[in-house]
């Protein structure tokens, strides 16, 4: 392909390019992302979009490289593409071209390298999908942004033909003699297609794209010529094209979003201030009943509104409905067992205890030694004031005889010797109508049998 042509593929280009961004601006209104939210997910967003391209294809690439051919062509390229959106800096798009690429030896010595004078190569396809990641935009801080900066890589297939005219003139052309059957027009090779470009948009439906993609293929007979059994082919395309956003036009192009500036722009919503406001009034008045509930005019720790008894005096003790507790009755000192010579006296134990005190250790010595030296059997048989249940008052009546028992066996009596009885709250010795007479009646008796 020469230059005028080229030329005139770029004018065409440029005079579609005015016709259908002039149509998108009449009959499409732009949208807007105000009723999009931050977390809304994409279904509030388009997401597919369809691109058309043609540009220029060279048997070279920008990161340069060994040639098998000295002087490289320009021709065109032409393709369309598909691409889905995954998210504002991510989207997976697939992508379909074909063209020619050719390059001659004019600038070798005689016009000749490696046997050949120059190739065309006929692509009749390449197919391939590509990551496209968006890296930055110009006017970052806008809601929705109108250039971005985008990088691809990928994968694909390509079917080709070389053509290649040798020293002598004689031009080689294999097509129809490819495959295993050696009946296929076609190579075709696995190739990577790594990218970059920027987009602009020219409007919320359609975008202007600059692309230049190097294209590596696993192969090297791209050019017709096998120049080494490392080395691989390489091709180039710079591309111009447009890219038509699909979907709703109620919804916005979730490829121009910018999800950092629509969350500052929401802070700034006048309705999300009022929702703010309306809760924090909300929020104080909660405060304020819960302070009315806490409020505790006379001080005895019972909130007015639980307080039956108001206006107790300060200091007074109250129950949990503000009145004012019974005075308890004078506590009676428990009065001390007398320790005889016989060691059978009543063991005494404080309220709801089981565990002897101190007092009663002499009583119990001395039983013990009367035991060890005289033989014979003892009888243990406790009992409880009137406080509490039948049932659990006899557990406690026979629990402090056990513990009469326990102190007996560990002094040196034989376990088998004494015996346990719990009577509960029979046989009071005194009265249960008053705290000293419970105070007798918490007690352990020993008998010998």
């Amino acid at each position: 392909m020469n230059y005028s042509t080229l030329k005139k593929g770029v004018v065409a280009s440029l005079v579609v390019l005015m016709g259908v961004t002039s149509l998108a601006n009449a009959q499409d209104a732009p949208a807007t992302s105000s009723s999009a939210k931050v977390f809304g997910g994409r279904a509030q967003y388009r997401t597919w979009s369809l691109g058309i391209n043609a540009g220029v294809l060279a048997p070279v690439n920008a990161i340069g490289g060994t040639n098998d051919f000295t002087n490289w062509d320009v021709n065109l390229g032409y393709g369309v593409s598909l691409r889905k959106q995954l998210g504002h800096a991510f989207g997976l798009e697939a992508n379909v071209f074909r063209g020619k690429l050719s390059a001659t030896n004019k600038d070798a010595v005689g016009g000749v390298r490696n046997g050949t004078k120059e190739f065309e190569t006929e692509v009749q396809y390449a197919v391939d999908l590509r990551g496209v990641a968006n890296v930055a935009t110009v006017d970052f801080l806008r809601r929705e942004n109108a250039v971005n900066f985008f990088v691809t890589a990928g994968y694909g297939i390509m079917a080709y033909n070389p053509k290649v005219t040798l020293a002598n003139g004689t031009v080689t052309n294999n097509k129809g003699k490819y495959g295993d059957t050696r009946d296929k027009d076609f190579i075709r090779e696995a190739y990577i297609p790594v990218g970059a470009g920027v987009k602009f948009k020219v409007s919320d439906r359609v975008a202007f794209n600059l692309a230049y993609t190097m294209n590596f293929v696993d192969g090297d007979n791209v050019d017709g010529v096998y120049a080494g059994g490392n080395s691989k082919d390489k091709f180039s395309y710079t591309t111009a094209g447009l890219e038509f956003s699909l979907g709703s036009k109620s919804k916005p192009n979730l490829d121009w979003v910018n999800p950092v500036a629509m969350m500052y722009d929401e802070l700034k919503d006048p309705s999300l201030r009022q929702e703010v406001e309306a809760l924090r009034n909300r929020v104080a008045s909660v405060e304020k009943s819960v302070e009315a509930l806490k409020k505790d005019s006379d001080g005895d720790g019972v909130a007015d509104q639980f307080d039956k008894c108001p206006g107790t005096p300060a200091g007074t003790k109250v129950d949990g409905s503000g009145c004012p507790l019974p005075v308890p009755a004078p506590v009676v000192a428990p009065v001390a067992p007398v320790v005889t010579a016989t060691g059978f006296e009543t063991i005494q134990f404080d309220f709801n205890s089981s565990v002897l005190k101190t007092d009663s250790y002499p009583v119990l010595d001395k039983l013990s030694s009367v035991l060890r030296e005289n033989g014979g059997k003892v009888t243990t048989k406790g009992y409880a004031s009137s406080e509490g249940t039948a049932a659990y008052n006899l557990k406690l009546s026979k629990d402090r005889a056990n513990s009469v028992k326990t102190y007996l066996v560990n002094s040196g009596v034989s376990a088998s010797l004494v015996t346990v009885k719990g009577l509960g709250e029979a046989n009071p010795i005194a009265s249960n109508d008053t705290e000293e007479g419970r105070i007798q009646n918490r007690r352990v008796e020993t008998s010998r049998n």
